[in-house]
């Protein structure tokens, strides 16, 4: 089993961002770990090129929750490369699909009358382009603890917090963990996701100490790429921290 970390480079509001999807493959098996914005196919196709891998050759993709930034290019892929399997867990699977409406777009609209007046258009644009998200279907449900034998061996571990069926994935052999946005590296350090984007943030310290159970060297955030320091040190510091 391998893994390759994409840097996969976009601009919002003239700010380059990074963020990191990740692949995990051996000779039989390539699973991507979350996708990137509406049109991130092309660079995603790039970067796996860069890499020495092909994106014909894609096997399943992991999808960590539905934020617009995680499964924005999902669609895009699928049509591209209808035999890929698209994975979730169990409860964000209806907002993937959209059976249910978007849990980032409610959080949107709840907060749109507290706003200044002149953050509104933002506001209302951001709105917009949550709706505009394409759906897919799921075609293999998650939960907690699921485990797989490709790629070597990989395990669903449920995250909740930044969203209710946030997931994250750890491979065992490499012990590494691919966070998707239940953690962050800032400044050199490993802190729970922005809390404004928490949904629940005493959740996100549950699932801090859920990890620091784990033996863990690294972790992969979709936020901040690769972080090899002190793991467990780290988590068990954000699972005390108060509210």
């Amino acid at each position: 089993m391998s893994y390759k970390i994409l840097d996969l480079k976009f601009d919002q509001n003239g700010v380059r961002f990074t963020i990191n999807p990740v692949v995990i493959y051996d000779d039989q098996e390539m699973v991507l770990v979350d996708c990137g914005h509406p049109d991130a196919l092309p660079k995603l196709e790039g970067l796996m090129k860069d890499e020495g891998l092909d994106m014909e050759d894609l096997t399943k993709i992991i999808i960590t929750h539905h934020d617009h930034d995680h499964m924005g290019a999902l669609a895009s892929i699928i049509r591209k490369y209808p035999n890929v399997k698209v994975m979730a867990s169990t409860i964000d699977a209806p907002y993937i699909e959209g059976k249910e409406k978007s849990l980032r777009l409610v959080q949107a609209e709840s907060i749109y009358d507290s706003l200044p007046e002149d953050q509104k258009e933002s506001a209302k644009r951001f709105a917009a382009y949550l709706e505009s998200i394409e759906h897919t279907k799921v075609d293999i449900l998650l939960n907690d603890g699921d485990r797989f034998d490709c790629c070597g061996e990989f395990e669903i571990i449920a995250t909740p917090g930044h969203m209710p069926g946030h997931i994250s994935i750890y491979l065992p052999e490499s012990k590494t963990l691919i966070s998707g946005d239940a953690l962050v590296v800032q400044k050199g350090e490993l802190e729970i996701a922005n809390p404004q984007y928490s949904l629940d943030i005493e959740g996100t310290r549950v699932s801090a100490l859920k990890l620091s159970k784990l033996e863990i060297d690294r972790v992969v955030c979709y936020h901040g790429g690769l972080y090899t320091g002190d793991v467990h040190s780290a988590l068990i510091k954000m699972a005390n921290a108060e509210n």
